[in-house]
Parts: structure tokens; sequence; C-alpha cells
């Protein structure tokens, strides 16, 4: 009988948690995160937000929470109106006005650098109390057919590369690396510099921000389609196959049924994804409520700021509400 099998309990070996190679390995690990921390500033971050969180008991002074008093000072009430200008507006008829919209006449204050002197002029605004929040609605539909627009043109692309690009349904191995390396490709192009190109190309508007969004996002739902067709199950493929079906009828039958629900989900997913990043494209010209937001945001309005990061929240809480009672009825 070996040895190792007849030493009692007292000499056997118990396993080291904690060894000097490990500790080595944990320092130098400890190393390269200080150095990455610090480039990427997150001293500066700890230290700041230490310092806001005094700041709030009258310890000291804080650049973030002065920051953060400055918007919400300004960022509140929200503004829902909208006052224009009659003389800006192109066939004005004060018999004829908008619902629940009024005449009212303000005093136009101008500067004369030159003279030093204010100018009062009284003009009369066209007061509309929900003008801007249906601008705003308005907009955030707009996000909202950018997002599915976008959805709709990356499942077409991505169905067809994602099949080619499964190993057992691509006819040779040319196309299985070509339809990968397109995949990679558009997986590798953010939204935000792809919009960019777009918007030199196309112009300022939603085009770019759809195309942007169907690019990128049919590099990940191709390879999400790849991946399920070459996971699904090989027994009904093989059994369907064996009974003279063509790999079309293979795929149709025996793996589209299995792979479907996931495809769903998937493309929810994505659909959702697009909606939250077609906020974001607005802010290069790409169209959607950002290019609103960012005009705002510019011009120090936090009040039409806040109005529209509200409406942002609440149409990405009830598009959420929304895709989880869709996703119980599909899946």
């Amino acid at each position: 009988m070996n040895n190792a099998t007849n030493r009692s309990w007292e000499h056997w070996e118990l396993h080291r948690a904690i060894t000097p190679k490990k500790i080595l390995i944990a320092f130098v690990a400890m190393i390269l995160l200080s150095f990455s921390a610090h480039n990427t500033e997150m001293d500066k971050a700890f230290m700041e937000t230490v310092k806001a969180g005094l700041s709030v008991f009258g310890i000291g002074e804080s650049q973030v929470l002065d920051g953060a008093v400055r918007f919400g000072g300004k960022a509140f009430p929200l503004q829902i109106s909208q006052q224009t200008d009659v003389n800006r507006l192109e066939n004005y008829d004060p018999d004829n006005l908008p619902w629940f919209s009024y005449v009212e006449v303000l005093e136009n204050r101008d500067y004369d650098a030159l003279t030093d002197t204010w100018t009062v002029e009284e003009t009369e605004f066209l007061i509309e109390p929900v003008g801007y929040l249906t601008r705003v609605l308005s907009k955030m539909w707009e996000t909202i057919e950018m997002g599915f627009w976008g959805t709709l043109i990356s499942v077409m692309i991505s169905l067809p590369l994602g099949i080619l690009s499964s190993r057992n349904y691509t006819p040779n191995k040319l196309v299985y690396t070509l339809s990968r390396g397109i995949l990679s490709f558009h997986r590798a192009m953010p939204e935000l510099i792809v919009a960019l190109f777009l918007v030199l190309m196309y112009g300022f508007g939603p085009i770019a921000g759809v195309l942007a969004l169907a690019i990128h996002t049919s590099g990940v739902l191709g390879k999400f389609f790849a991946d399920e067709i070459e996971n699904a199950p090989p027994g009904p493929q093989t059994a369907l196959a064996a009974s003279g079906a063509n790999p079309m009828k293979v795929l149709r039958y025996a793996v589209l049924p299995h792979v479907l629900p996931a495809w769903i989900a998937y493309v929810q997913y994505i659909f959702e994804r697009n909606i939250r990043t077609a906020t974001v494209l607005g802010i290069v010209g790409a169209g959607g409520i950002g290019m609103e937001l960012k005009g705002r945001w510019d011009l120090f309005d936090y009040g039409h700021v806040s109005t529209i990061l509200l409406v942002i929240f609440l149409t990405v809480i009830i598009l959420e509400i929304f895709s989880q009672k869709l996703r119980n009825k599909t899946l």
C-alpha cells in the first residue's frame, strides 16, 4: 500500500490559501490598479466626493457641491410653457390661436454697449402653457422612431450575416471569415463616431442617427444570432438531415424554433438600448431629443433641461414595463 495513504492525520498537509506567490501577484496587481486609478482620476473623484460630503455638513468648500447647487437652483421649476414673439410667427392670426394659448404684452429690454443705456420695448408674445412640453414629447417620439428603424435595419443586416457566420451553416470558410469580419467591424464602430461621419454625409437630422444605430447594433445582433445557431441542440438537426431535408429546411424546422425565443429577447434589448442611445446621438446633430437637450444646455436653460431629462426618464420606465410584459408573453 502506498506510504502516503498510511500517514496519520497529524501529517496531512493542508491547502495553503496564502502563499508568497499569491502575495506577490496581489502586490503587483495593486500597483497596476493604482496607476490605472490615477490615470483615470479615480483618486481625484474620491477626494472631491469626500469634500462634497463634508461640505454638506458645513466643513470646507466643494466645487462638486457648488455645481450641483447651481444646477438645482436653476433646474426648478420645470419649464413646460413656451413664449414666442408674434413678429417671428408666420401666418399669425390673433383670432385663431392654438388651444389654451393667449397673447401677453411683455417688456423686452435691450442693452446698448456703445451708449451704456437700456432700451425698453413692449412686445406681444404668444404664450402656450404646455407648448414646450408638447415640443419635447414630439422630439421624444422622434427618438423612439429612430430606435425602431435602427433596430429594424439592424435585424435586416444581422440576420443573413448571423446565419452565414455560423460554422454549421456557412457555405465555406471564406464566407464565414468575411461575415464574421463584417460583424466585428460593425461592433467596433461606436454609434457616436459613426454618427459624426454620417452627419457629414447626410447632414443634420435623424437619418444619420438611424443608420449609426443600425450599423453598430447589427454587429452585436449578428454575433448573438450566430452563437445561438451554433449552440442549438444537434440531435433534431441530425435527425432531420438524415431524413433527406436540405440545410435550409433543417435551419427552419430544427434550429429556428429553438433559437427564436432568445432572438426575440435580443431584439427587444437592442430596441431599448437604441432608444437610450438615440438620446445621446442628437448631441452631434443626429436627430432626436438630444439636439434639443444640447441646445438648451448650451443656453443654460436648466429648467428646459430638467423637463427633457424627466421625459427621457419616464419614457425609459414605460418602455421597460411594456417590454417586460411583451417578454412574458413571447418567452
